[in-house]
């Protein structure tokens, strides 16, 4: 049986969507994906649903028409400064009456401990959308391996857990926005979360490593430690905040600063680079202007050393951590641009760091594999066990655009096939 997963990444500059097939001995597949630029969308928040609908529906039709399928059901991340997260720690009776009995721990009471760690007050601003194991003690023992806790016995169960929230407001206009577009949600993923599925090995979870998503309208980080995640935040800095400082420097349009910070833009130039010269695109009938690489490197290099001047220090002082031995693991568009991880060295004095890349999942264009990519792979790999793929209670035709919902006969050749 060959189940599809579609994975959607709204971002602050473009929509990604990958389809990826899965067959009956849990193989993936990417049959095809697409990007496209984001339309109401500030800052990772969506600010006009109807025109973030016609982004995700361009989107989603491009990878349909790559792939050669039509899709109904998508897998969305959110991030960005609307995402908030806290540790709580929940502890149960391993003997489900309440007992003080050793007992042999089930599913039930992993169950139930989480339900403990969750029993907080959150605003109704706020909605859970995930929380988190970190670790289990049983009987003031640290279990280090999650797998082996089924079957062992004991008391008392702790568990120690992230519980990560969002935005009720921001998760509201996401979930419309999906349904305008003609589409189902099936599940929310935290965005940085996703990224680490497709691009931080498990030594390196366990080790302690950091992800940093440089997105165009913010920056998301996550840290993981003893192969779980212990904290993550949202620095509301990104790649546009770069594209305004060209733009003000130079005295060109955000659209020609754009352009320029993609075509020529870089954060670390070798010596032989700083004396190349790039061309200013002129305004208001002026001539062209020629200036030095090395000119456009430094306003680029300003901004982001502050960046991630935020995030290191964001992460030093929240974390609870003293040191990480893993890595430091770049995604997100900011990703690829020349020199980003030398000037990330430099700021967080290590010389673990790289680019995060996805593994290779088939397909004749591997460019799903580049770090922008990572957060809608990762919405694949995060949700690759979900086996409910049979919704005829949630189909929904496309009706964006005033298409006609499918006829019966059309869905019955389409579950046959």
């Amino acid at each position: 049986m060959i189940r599809r997963i579609v994975g959607l990444d709204i971002g602050a500059c473009f929509i990604r969507t990958v389809i990826a097939e899965i067959d009956s001995d849990e193989n993936i597949e990417i049959i095809g994906f697409s990007k496209v630029p984001s339309q109401g969308v500030r800052n990772g928040v969506i600010v006009n649903i109807d025109l973030a609908a016609v982004a995700v529906r361009e989107s989603i039709e491009a990878a349909e028409q790559a792939a050669g399928i039509d899709v109904e059901d998508v897998y969305i991340s959110i991030g960005g400064p609307q995402v908030d997260s806290l540790s709580s720690r929940g502890l149960v009776c391993c003997d489900p009456r309440g007992t003080s009995r050793r007992v042999e721990i089930t599913a039930d009471a992993k169950r139930r401990a989480l339900e403990s760690a969750q029993s907080i007050s959150i605003p109704f601003s706020e909605t859970l959308i995930h929380i988190v194991p970190q670790e289990y003690i049983v009987d003031g023992i640290e279990i280090p391996d999650h797998t082996k806790l089924i079957g062992t016995g004991g008391v008392r169960l702790e568990v120690k857990a992230l519980l990560v929230k969002v935005s009720s407001t921001a998760y509201g206009n996401l979930k419309e926005c999906i349904m305008r577009a003609g589409y189902v949600h099936r599940a929310v993923t935290l965005k940085t979360l996703a990224a680490a599925y497709s691009t931080i090995h498990g030594d390196e979870m366990d080790l302690g490593s950091v992800l940093i998503d440089l997105g165009g309208g913010a920056t998301d980080v996550i840290v993981f430690h003893k192969g779980a995640p212990v904290y993550t935040t949202s620095i509301p800095a990104g790649g546009n905040r770069i594209t305004n400082d060209i733009a003000t420097v130079l005295g060109i349009p955000f659209a020609a600063a754009e352009k320029l910070k993609i075509d020529q833009g870089a954060c670390w130039l070798d010596e032989d680079q700083e004396k190349e010269e790039v061309i200013v695109p002129g305004v208001g009938g002026l001539p062209p202007a020629q200036i030095e690489r090395k000119f456009l490197c430094e306003i680029i290099y300003a901004r982001m050393e502050e960046i991630m001047t935020s995030c290191a220090r964001e992460v030093a002082r929240h974390s609870g951590l003293e040191r990480l031995d893993g890595t430091i693991v770049l995604t997100g568009g900011g990703a690829l641009m020349s020199g980003v991880d030398v000037l990330t060295q430099e700021v967080w004095k290590t010389t673990s760091v790289r680019i995060g890349c996805c593994a290779n999942f088939g397909g004749v264009d591997d460019s799903y594999r580049n770090a922008d990519y990572a957060t809608a792979v990762g919405l694949v790999l995060a949700n690759k066990n979900d086996n409910l793929q049979d919704s005829n209670t949630k189909r929904m035709a496309k009706k964006y655009k005033g298409e006609a919902k499918p006829s019966a006969l059309k869905n019955f050749i389409k579950k046959f096939i």
